[in-house]
């Protein structure tokens, strides 16, 4: 007699990390990824994918040897100069690196091991390249804007640096409207912490109590 086929494995729920520059997404990445959920950090995809030789070649036939260091490396500061002066060079740009990111993050959610209370997506255009349609849920990281020019000033930015970068993005108040869960992360660690893990247990269970729809 056969035996029953198996039940396929539900896939755990996709959480979307969304936010402003500085607010801290990558620490509410970190609190998620301790509590056992697998993390896909497009920026390090990214840059993986852009140190590609394939990939570079592809950026100095379109703009020069400029977009290189004297070994021959993307020159990330100098590719960044270029898409935030010009809309359809970021577009570009984003046409080959994000296929390959989306690949790279589904082949490392499709190996997430049985357990897994959650897959997470952390990555800065989350609205802006339709990601959050893949999610069950967005967290949106929110901290005042003093906060948050103290924080890129540790990265050797300023205040317009900031100012320039987001104005190539969705306005915040957008995003924090279009997110299911917002997270505060201008006070201490600890009360992060409670906040994130909070909104991860209330998004594990919504989808606990959905049909299963794996099938």
């Amino acid at each position: 007699m056969p035996e029953p086929a198996a039940t396929p494995q539900r896939r755990p729920p996709v959480i979307g990390l969304a936010g402003a520059i500085g607010a801290g997404k990558s620490t509410v990445a970190s609190i998620l990824a301790a509590a056992g959920c697998l993390v896909s950090d497009a920026d390090r995809l990214a840059r993986d994918i852009l140190a590609d030789p394939a990939v570079v070649a592809e950026l100095v036939s379109w703009w020069g040897k400029g977009v290189t260091d004297a070994e021959g490396r993307p020159d990330r500061k100098a590719i960044a100069e270029i898409v935030f002066a010009d809309p359809e060079a970021r577009r570009r740009l984003e046409a080959l690196i994000h296929p390959r990111v989306h690949r790279a993050r589904e082949a490392a959610f499709d190996a997430a091991p049985p357990g897994t209370p959650a897959l997470v997506v952390d990555a800065p255009l989350l609205f802006e390249a339709g990601l959050a349609q893949e999610c069950d849920a967005v967290i949106f990281v929110d901290a005042d804007r003093a906060t948050r020019v103290e924080r890129v000033a540790n990265r050797g930015w300023a205040a317009d640096e900031l100012d320039r970068r987001e104005a190539a993005q969705w306005p915040l108040d957008r995003k924090r409207a279009s997110a299911d869960h917002v997270v505060r992360n201008d006070a201490d660690l600890a009360s992060l912490r409670t906040q994130v893990l909070e909104r991860l247990g209330r998004i594990v269970s919504d989808r606990d109590e959905r049909p299963n729809d794996s099938a």
